[in-house]
């Protein structure tokens, strides 16, 4: 649908032509910005388009070759009192870049239009474009409509082209690196990752980084749910919003793990604990009412949000994860619990595999686009079982090698009592959970110990007298 031109775009659209006449070495910054369809004038977009042509093809661009092919196309009438219209259209070589902006921002603009009429279209006929599959027929679940709604308006926003500079020499490059190292330094705000209040695994980790994936995988009955959703109290306790996808609990079951989490608080004068996880889904006394009230009352203000559909596709997660960020920009992480459960779209001559390593790269690139660190829980494979070391192995990452590639960080758990309970009580192992940190782009791999209380579904990090806690900033910062 064509769109008539904003208010100063085509006084842009001729200087900016007239500058690559008169000054063709700027044809690098212009070509870096944008392309033919930044033009609205159809005549101005095709000598752009000319010289455009004329720039890859390593022949010179001159006035008089853009005349020359302007003149053989045909398509203009008095191309030399056009191109010398162009010409005059400028006063000074500071005006290109003023100019590419207003150009980049018309676009995004015209974009913004043509998706708020696509949206239009979608919701009065049903009709588009779905969130999987290039056609959307008529009585489309709601569901799906929105995820390609929030689609549409993430693509008209993200608009290629820019005139910042976005290539930079080594001596920038340092510079903000010797920035990030004094804030480090000096403990400020923002300046490491985001902290989860295990001082052994924050110091693996230094704090998870926003825009990594990483990957929390285990044998089932590990605690991997059970550690993610500790990882998600620590960091709320901060007021920093966590987003969880519960692909296999609901809602409700996740609200009571996080009360009985929140019960291992609460301990009577010899040290016992009030009330217990078979307390809590049993008949209570009054006291233990009181308790559980409590702990009822710290996690009502805590802002976590979940999302406990079941069979999401991963657009169905974009679309929720781009809402809650819209409603909560301060967003600091994203659970998504787990891998195998998301539903994969059906796509010819994609393997199961194939088709694990699209989910698991999309959702690296949700981490990138909302610009928080995602954690994601995965099944390891049965081999596992079948070996006498039984700690996982990148290898037996379950489905897809791609899980490996796209991770940021890869984290296992193992539990020694889990497969040799008389072992562990011999050795005084029982309940000691190995964190593996099996692959970190930007820290060391290596494990941290944590313990593990299975009636509370809580780990604890017990950490001895001389144990070098990490510095995480101020108040759990980096969040």
């Amino acid at each position: 649908m064509g769109l008539s031109s904003l208010p100063g775009e085509v006084e842009a659209e001729r200087r900016v032509l007239g500058i690559l006449l008169k000054h063709p070495e700027q044809v690098d910054t212009v070509l870096e910005s944008i392309t033919a369809e930044h033009f609205v004038d159809p005549v101005l977009r095709e000598i752009f388009s000319i010289i455009t042509q004329l720039y890859l093809s390593g022949q010179r661009i001159s006035f008089t070759q853009v005349y020359a092919k302007l003149r053989q196309a045909g398509r203009v009438s008095e191309p030399e009192t056009l191109l010398s219209g162009l010409t005059d259209s400028f006063t000074s070589l500071g005006e290109l870049l003023p100019s590419l902006e207003i150009l980049l921002e018309c676009h995004a603009r015209r974009r913004l239009l043509e998706a708020a009429h696509a949206l239009q279209r979608l919701a009065l006929e049903g009709t588009g474009v779905s969130a999987d599959q290039p056609g959307v027929m008529p009585g489309t679940s709601i569901a799906l409509l929105q995820a390609r709604a929030q689609a549409l308006v993430m693509e008209a926003t993200s608009v290629r082209g820019s005139t910042q500079e976005d290539v930079y020499d080594l001596l920038t490059v340092l510079n903000r690196c010797y920035a990030r190292l004094m804030e480090r330094f000096e403990g400020k705000e923002g300046a490491y990752g985001l902290s989860v209040r295990y001082p052994s695994v924050d110091l693996m980790t230094t704090g998870f980084k926003k825009k990594d994936l990483i990957v929390l995988a285990a044998r089932p009955s590990m605690g991997k749910t059970s550690l993610a959703l500790n990882f998600a109290l620590n960091v709320a306790r901060r007021r920093i919003p966590v987003l969880l996808f519960s692909l296999e609990m609901d809602a409700e079951q996740i609200g009571d793990r996080l009360v009985v989490s929140e019960l291992f608080r609460f301990r009577g004068e010899a040290g016992d604990h009030l009330v217990t996880a078979a307390d809590y889904n049993g008949k209570l006394s009054a006291e233990q009412l009181d308790v559980v009230r409590q702990a009822f009352n710290e996690l009502y203000p805590l802002p976590i949000y979940i999302v406990d559909r079941r069979g999401l596709t991963v657009a169905e997660i974009r679309a929720k994860a781009r809402k809650v960020k819209a409603q909560h920009p301060d967003l600091g992480l994203i659970i998504v619990d787990y891998l195998q459960l998301i539903r994969a779209p059906q796509v010819p001559g994609r393997t199961w595999a194939m088709q694990v390593g699209d989910i698991v790269r999309e959702l690296r690139e949700l981490a990138g686009e909302l610009d928080v660190p995602l954690i994601l829980l995965s099944q390891l494979n049965r081999g596992v079982e079948s070996r006498e070391d039984k700690r996982p192995l990148l290898s037996d990452l379950r489905d897809s090698g791609n899980i490996e590639e796209f991770a940021d960080v890869v984290i296992m758990l193992y539990r020694d009592d889990y497969y040799h309970p008389e072992r562990a009580r011999e050795e005084g192992t029982e309940g000691q959970v190995e964190v593996i940190f099996a692959k970190q782009r930007r820290g060391r791999t290596g494990k941290a110990i944590l313990r593990w209380i299975p009636e509370f579904t809580r780990f604890i990090d017990e950490v001895p007298p001389d144990f070098p806690v990490p510095r995480t900033g101020p108040a759990g910062a980096g969040a």
